[in-house]
């Protein structure tokens, strides 16, 4: 090409264009994967992510950094041409407590299809009106997905997640325990606590709750006289959040459940006192041989409650355990209790029938859903709404088409959930 003297911008140019061609020359020549080392990258990027892959590609011998991984996946990445069947939607955190979204997933292909700004209903809807060959809607049981879906695709098959059913509704079981406490109380004959079957944190936990029932009684008062919830945070001082479960008759729970460090190792103390190992400083140093961090007053109280547990006697039924604990005793198999908690199972069974009730429907529900049971849905709702989980089950009857196709529909929201825990490993 002969340029002229003025063209110094033209020869410029055209001498970017060739070098531009001899590089892309020299990499193809100077290549340094082949195509089945580039199909190794692109599917460790897209199981592990950035650095985990980075990591994980340097053991195997073949380093590449994290921004390459990321750059291969998103080269090679073509999203599908056809249209979409089915889909799942779920929330996810862009930040913890911070910042929500929306994921929503191809569930015939396994793959993310989009990732929504936020969870708000008029956000879901507009790209499911986008998206109308959409057959089946797996969501979450959030009330916004389920109102987009029906207005974006009203022919279109809802499916609420069959996980979240089954946890709303040991959610619901506990709620009815929190609230026949008082009843449980005066059956077992605890209206007054015996100070000396306490441990030293129980006694401080239930000062503690002494000291709460006068502002509880203030609360309570108030909520019987019609004063409106805002009114009565704003007379009291109290959260909002504690005057609504106060409202609900919640807040009785004199001795909440925490986390022990004790917990994951439950299963070893409990084969050691089988064995006939009952001194707690003894268990206490067969569990530092098992990497316990714990401190010898966690096993040595563990040692003490235990040894009273196979002592009955109606004393041992005036501690009233936790609203949690007793719910989770109500739900566990007979055969994996010991003697003392199945007498105060018996006792409270006994003494407070609605709430032996509403345990058996929670049963036959989460029988119904494992076993894809639907024709028991419409006699199970009757039957509930009259008993101590008629909230929940008036929330059944509302979403009564997605629960019913919950139990007939094979595609769940649990693939989705997945999707989250990769997209947090990809984040991270």
């Amino acid at each position: 090409m002969v340029l002229k003297a003025g063209n110094g911008g033209a020869f410029r140019v055209v001498r970017l264009q060739v070098m531009v061609v001899e590089r892309s020359q020299w990499q193809l020549k100077h290549w340094r994967r082949t195509a089945r080392l580039e199909h190794i990258v692109h599917h460790l990027g897209l199981a592990l992510g950035g650095r985990p892959a980075a990591s994980f590609a340097k053991r195997l011998m073949l380093p590449v950094s994290n921004d390459t991984l990321l750059r291969v996946v998103r080269r090679r990445t073509a999203m599908p041409t056809d249209p979409l069947l089915v889909v799942g939607l779920h929330d996810w955190a862009f930040r913890r407590n911070r910042r929500y979204g929306t994921i929503v997933c191809d569930l015939e292909r396994r793959r993310i299809v989009a990732l929504l700004p936020d969870r708000e209903t008029a956000t879901v809807q507009a790209w499911l009106s986008k998206h109308p060959g959409i057959n089946i809607v797996s969501r979450d049981r959030g009330g916004g997905y389920g109102e987009a879906a029906a207005k974006a695709l009203p022919p279109a098959i809802q499916v609420a997640d069959r996980w979240h059913l089954m946890e709303n509704a040991s959610a619901a079981f506990l709620d009815a325990v929190r609230r026949s406490i008082s009843k449980i109380r005066t059956a077992m004959g605890a209206t007054t606590i015996d100070l000396k079957l306490l441990t030293c944190a129980e006694k401080l936990r239930y000062q503690g709750y002494l000291r709460r029932q006068d502002s509880h009684a203030a609360i309570a008062a108030l909520v019987s006289d019609g004063v409106p919830l805002k009114e009565i945070v704003r007379r009291t001082g109290h959260s909002r959040n504690l005057v609504r479960q106060i409202s609900r008759r919640g807040g009785t729970d004199i001795f909440r459940t925490r986390q022990s460090t004790r917990d994951g190792y439950l299963s070893f103390l409990d084969t050691q006192w089988s064995s006939g190992c009952r001194n707690g400083a003894a268990l206490w140093r067969r569990l530092r041989g098992q990497g316990f961090k714990g401190s010898l007053r966690v096993v040595g109280e563990w040692a003490t409650r235990r040894r009273r547990a196979e002592t009955i006697s109606r004393q041992q039924l005036q501690k009233v355990p936790a609203a949690r604990t007793i719910a989770q005793l109500m739900t566990t198999k007979r055969d994996h209790l010991t003697k003392a908690e199945t007498v105060t199972v018996a006792a409270i069974e006994q003494s407070v029938p609605m709430l032996a009730d509403a345990h058996a429907l929670v049963g036959r529900f989460h029988a119904m859903v494992r076993k894809r049971a639907e024709v028991e849905l419409e006699s199970w709702i009757d039957e509930s709404k009259r008993s101590l989980i008629g909230s929940f089950a008036n929330g059944i009857a509302n979403d009564k088409c997605a629960v019913h196709a919950a139990t007939t529909q094979p595609c769940s929201n649990g693939q989705v959930e997945a999707q989250i825990t990769k997209l947090k490993l990809v984040k991270r």
